[in-house]
């Protein structure tokens, strides 16, 4: 990721969680958060590739501006859209993620609709799905999806790399299953369903770049590599 992009992404960021609510506990400043990080990147992932709002987060126009209005009231919801336009097209396999995900979420509120929707849409791309929905770590990912869909959370009981989880449910679900071992523990795949998910965060790596310009040693400037 490029630092014009970490910088859009913390910018994006600012603005929304400066927009938003104040919380009334840690909970709701914690799904503020989460919207605000899964906007930010769905924004500067639009930025980068000229795709809508719609296309990045898997809401449609009419599911954006209710949870703007929400979560974000001081934020106008069509200056972040754009011009309105078709609901985004869902492929078969995200329809899956998010329909597992549905059966499995906490409660019928619109925001654990709207994450469902929006987990799915960013599972669909390529790095870690902590990173591609913004979030400081994985373990907020798995803070995520413990409280807003519990019982499908709660089925990950060796800590497996979610979107590799999210599958694997999937295959059990239709009586199949992914891989050909006999167990996990002598499958020569082993790490790919279950290393670290590690890396810096959007915002980590913006900071880092910033700092860097700014610290000083005997009059020079010194920038750490990001």
């Amino acid at each position: 990721m490029s630092d014009v992009s970490d910088h859009r992404f913390a910018s994006h960021y600012a603005t929304l969680s400066a927009a938003g609510w104040p919380a009334l506990n840690e909970a709701a400043a914690f799904e503020i958060h989460v919207f605000a990080s899964a906007l930010a990147v769905g924004m500067t992932e639009r930025d980068a590739t000229g795709l809508t709002l719609r296309e990045t987060t898997g809401l449609t126009d009419e599911e954006l501006t209710r949870l703007m209005v929400r979560a974000f009231p001081l934020v106008q919801p069509a200056s972040l859209i754009g011009e309105p336009g078709p609901d985004p097209l869902v492929d078969e396999e995200e329809a899956l993620v998010r329909d597992l995900l549905v059966d499995h979420r906490a409660d019928a509120r619109p925001a654990t609709r709207f994450l469902a929707a929006i987990v799915a849409r960013r599972a669909m791309r390529d790095d870690h799905l902590w990173q591609d929905l913004g979030l400081a770590n994985r373990s907020e990912l798995s803070r995520l999806l413990s409280t807003y869909f519990p019982r499908l959370a709660a089925g990950n009981t060796r800590n497996m790399r979610w979107k590799k989880y999210f599958y694997r449910t999937l295959c059990e679900a239709e009586g199949f299953s992914l891989c050909t071992a006999p167990s996990c523990s002598v499958c020569s795949d082993f790490v790919s369903c279950f290393g670290e998910e590690d890396g810096m965060s959007r915002l980590a790596t913006a900071r880092r770049t910033i700092d860097g310009r700014r610290t000083l040693v005997g009059g020079a400037a010194i920038t750490y590599a990001a």
